[in-house]
């Protein structure tokens, strides 16, 4: 059955058509082809504050008027009304030109200019960034995205009012900026209505004392606009112009035809890879592109080389399967520090699949060099922490880091393992980050233990927290920056230079080193090495298969008599699967969306927007302690991983 419903080109449409165009024939297609980014709104606007921002940026135009229709006919006629009313500015704004429509955040009206905001919870420091250019002139990568949805909606609005004067502006947070008033951030309150469609209520309206100094700046971008439309460099598909590149792309949506596929590393980040009883368009585009209408899987690709720089060569030169990988392409070499460089590990990689040898590396003198200097008992440590747009209180900045939860298991020279200590501060509008490092100072200024994190996250965030202490004033300031420098180092370009006695150590590092399985398929995200770690050691099996963690022989403060090891068709089930569902109300899709969709070696999806849930939405106090509660088992299996992970690695090390 043929559907009647117009198939514009939007600037959703034109943003896909930008990373990839052949996504424009898979999108929109959700009973033919597997969509993993058409998420819960609800749940992404949580993780991104994008929803608080842009209701903050309508109240600084009074009288502005709101487009809430959400069909292109109803809206269209509704943003007729406003216009013909002669308001001063319409939110959400819809404007269509032939096959191309838009929904602007902002249209202010002023004589013969209107001014085109596309509102964006994004940091901006004009000092701090290059205004959108490289030295060559060429549009900066990092604001690439943003200004190409801004010209594509100043093109629209041109097209339809071609005697009025369009000026492009970014409405973006301004990260030098301080909140004038604490609680800000509680004044947008996010809730879904009847179809399901986020929303924000400020139940009681602003003050001008509440939005000046404001938080937001706005930033004029028509110079980069024009860059876009009309110089070379900036061709977005193939050797197209910007206006040339818009239709393509539109006469390709309309008729539905597809654009052939150009294979890539943007092939690694497709969502279009079914699932469900979906098919996958990047298995197609494979299918399409590859000789002999081949079907690769991505972990038999180029694309799943860790860390490779070279992907996009290999790709040129018709090498994607990983079958087809020379050694000559990856260039291995050795380095000054122990165990695997970068290149060896992905020539491991490489080797391993091609020989389709699943056995897993482990470079036992190394692990038994470093854990005979280790001082017990051993700390494992890990971090949750939030960044949101609106800051909770007065004079802080947007996007300050919030560190709001900790966990932290002890082990011991005898191999007890204990759930020693935890932190959760999520109470509404509260700035955590001083009662976190108290406790954390007092859960690990006991001993002189050696201390681990897994990856980068925990010493960012000390870094980060030495900086805001050194502007406020706190009674214990000055024992709160030793400690900070007894367990951590600073960053290269910090002013002052640290390096702790209890610096902590990185076992992320020791697994990039000493350690590779191919079942993680090149990943080092501890939700993937632990699976991975858990079915080769032995050891792991025989003490975790039994019910005992949360008993008198592993102390836990949130699980009692808790099997871990479990298997499934021969093969160890994945632990973070056996954990109840933070947000009961999403698809499965979803919570995996949020725990999975990141390959970071900081996978602090779930909790941050649990997090976030907590302060910005309104809810019971059954429903608040349930939320924190799973935010508890979420963050004690994390250090339980990394103790399982080393336990595996102790008894490996003991290995003739």
């Amino acid at each position: 059955m043929t559907s009647n419903k117009p198939r514009y080109l939007t600037k959703s449409r034109f943003k896909l058509a930008c990373e990839c165009g052949t996504k424009l024939f898979y999108t929109n297609k959700p009973r033919e082809y597997g969509d993993s980014k058409s998420k819960d709104s609800f749940l992404e606007a949580l993780a991104d504050g994008g929803f608080q921002v842009g209701e903050l940026a309508k109240k600084y135009f009074p009288g502005g008027v709101d487009i809430t229709a959400s069909g292109y006919d109803e809206a269209l006629a509704e943003t007729h009304e406003a216009l013909q009313l002669g308001v001063p500015a319409i939110f959400e704004a819809a404007v269509q030109y032939k096959e191309l429509f838009i929904r602007a955040d902002i249209l202010e009206f002023k004589g013969n200019d209107i001014h085109l905001f596309e509102v964006k919870a994004k940091s901006f420091d004009a000092q701090e960034d290059d205004l959108f250019f490289n030295k060559n002139g060429s549009i900066s990568r990092k604001w690439r995205e943003y200004l190409l949805e801004v010209a594509f909606q100043t093109y629209v609005v041109e097209k339809v009012f071609p005697d009025r004067r369009v000026v492009p502006y970014l409405y973006l947070v301004d990260k030098s900026s301080r909140s004038p008033i604490s609680g800000l951030n509680q004044r947008f309150v996010l809730n879904k209505d009847k179809e399901g469609k986020t929303t924000v209520e400020v139940p009681v309206p602003l003050t001008e004392k509440e939005l000046f100094p404001s938080l937001l700046v706005k930033v004029r971008v028509d110079e980069a606009v024009r860059r876009i439309y009309h110089e070379e460099k900036e061709r977005i598909h193939e050797d197209k112009t910007f206006e040339e590149s818009i239709w393509f792309f539109a006469e390709h949506y309309r008729k539905n035809e597809i654009i052939p596929p150009e294979l890539g590393t943007k092939c690694l980040t497709c969502e279009f890879t079914g699932g469900d009883a979906a098919k996958s368009g990047r298995d197609e585009c494979f299918q399409q592109a590859l000789p002999a209408n081949q079907v690769v899987p991505i972990e038999k690709s180029v694309l799943s080389i860790w860390n490779f720089r070279g992907k996009e060569k290999c790709i040129s030169a018709s090498k994607f399967r990983l079958q087809d990988i020379e050694e000559a392409d990856i260039a291995p070499k050795g380095h000054d520090k122990a165990g695997l460089s970068v290149s060896e590990r992905q020539w491991l990689q490489v080797v391993k699949s091609q020989r389709e040898d699943n056995t897993p590396y482990i470079d036992v003198p190394n692990l038994r060099h470093e854990i005979s200097q280790l001082t017990y008992p051993l700390h494992f440590i890990d971090f949750e922490t939030a960044q949101v747009a609106l800051p909770f209180n007065e004079g802080r900045r947007p996007y300050e880091g919030l560190a709001f939860q900790f966990s932290h298991h002890t082990l011991s020279a005898s191999g007890h393992l204990t759930h020693e200590t935890e932190f959760l501060l999520a109470k509404r509008g509260e700035f955590p980050n001083y009662q976190f490092l108290r406790a954390l100072k007092s859960a690990l200024t006991n001993d002189s233990g050696s201390i681990f994190r897994y990856a980068s996250h925990e010493n960012t965030y000390m870094n980060l927290l030495y900086s805001q202490l050194l502007e406020d004033e706190e009674s214990d300031k000055e024992e709160l920056l030793a400690f900070i420098r007894m367990i951590s180092h600073s960053k290269d370009d910090s002013v002052e230079q640290w390096k702790g006695a209890r610096d902590m150590i990185d076992l992320c590092a020791w697994v990039k080193q000493y350690f590779y399985a191919p079942e993680t398929r090149g990943s080092n995200s501890i939700k993937k090495v632990l699976p991975a770690v858990l079915n080769q050691s032995d050891f792991l099996k025989a003490k975790y298969s039994r019910p005992v963690y949360g008993s008198d022989e592993i102390q836990s403060k949130n699980f009692s008599h808790f099997t871990w090891i479990r298997e499934e068709a021969g093969q160890i089930q994945d632990p973070y699967t056996l954990l109840p569902t933070i947000f009961p109300d999403a698809s499965e899709s979803d919570t995996q969306y949020l725990l999975y969709a990141s390959e970071e070696l900081k996978d602090g999806g779930a909790a941050l927007t649990a997090y976030e849930k907590l302060q910005f939405t309104e809810m019971s106090e059954r429903e608040r302690t349930a939320l924190e509660k799973a935010l508890r088992k979420y963050c004690e299996l994390d250090t339980l991983a990394m103790a399982m992970i080393f336990e595996a690695f102790r008894e490996w090390s003991k290995e003739a």
